[in-house]
């Protein structure tokens, strides 16, 4: 990482947690650094460990929180935070998992909401999801995307989504978009569920390649996977489907883009 310090950048921590450092500005994604995806130790192990550990993060100046499931919202992860004077973006009603915990400087977001900071401007967005942590929380808050917008470029991360038409209509708005993050893991839940390799709520790698187009995206980064075990597709397979499937949705295999964990790219690299 410190090879990339000066420069504009891309990293996978794992699952959803990345880093985005764009200008004076670096953003953490979803952080998750716990050994499990639940809370105490309960909840599914880490496949993988983070590529490397909170106390050695940079400095982080924005958190983007998309939404309150446990693999993506880790209350631990948040006490540990290094980082408390960072400005929080999180869905609605989610706040106060950062207000307890010694953060002051939190905005909770509605979808459509906009924020104007520095250089960038964020915009929250609907995805195909749900939100819930107990028995009785279901969908009592919300979930979503955000779309970052800097010097003319626009980068997309997904929630966890589904496919849906929603997809289509935030194309022909927001489109087209240099850079999108979208989930490609935790898809097969047969025979749990009625069907094999079809998810409502989390996007199989030909449906992530379907949003991406429905976006007018120019790349996509396959996130979501090869980390924890959270369905019974093949811990490797959404990677190999993501590429294998690229063609078929109008990308170059090369543009479908996969991240070894703990992997840095410099984001000129990525948007052209």
């Amino acid at each position: 990482m410190n090879d990339y310090k000066n420069h504009d950048y891309i990293g996978w921590i794992g699952h959803a947690t990345f880093l985005i450092k764009i200008g004076e500005t670096t953003i953490i994604t979803d952080p998750v650094f716990e050994k499990n995806m639940g809370p105490l130790i309960f909840g599914p192990k880490r496949y993988v460990e983070p590529a490397i550990d909170l106390k050695d993060l940079p400095n982080i100046n924005l958190f983007l929180l998309t939404h309150n499931h446990y693999d993506h919202l880790s209350t631990r992860t948040i006490q540990r935070f290094p980082f408390k004077k960072s400005k929080v973006l999180t869905p609605l009603k989610l706040g106060k998992y950062f207000t307890n915990n010694g953060f002051s400087n939190v905005i909770e977001m509605d979808w459509y909401d906009e924020i104007e900071l520095k250089n960038l401007k964020i915009t929250f967005l609907p995805a195909v999801h749900w939100s819930k942590r107990s028995l009785w929380d279901t969908n009592k808050t919300l979930w979503g995307s955000f779309l970052i917008e800097y010097n003319g470029k626009k980068i997309f991360f997904a929630c966890d989504t589904g496919y849906g038409n929603i997809y289509k209509e935030l194309g022909e708005k927001y489109g087209p978009i240099d850079l999108s993050f979208i989930n490609i893991g935790a898809y097969n839940f047969y025979p749990m569920s009625p069907r094999k390799d079809k998810s409502i709520y989390h996007t199989n790698p030909e449906e992530a390649l379907n949003i991406g187009k429905d976006l007018k995206s120019k790349k996509i980064i396959g996130m979501h996977w090869g980390t924890v075990v959270l369905s019974l597709e093949p811990i490797m397979e959404p990677a190999s489907r993501f590429k294998e499937n690229a063609q078929k949705y109008g990308f170059k295999k090369e543009n479908a883009i996969i991240f070894k964990i703990g992997e840095f790219k410099k984001i000129l690299e990525l948007i052209d």
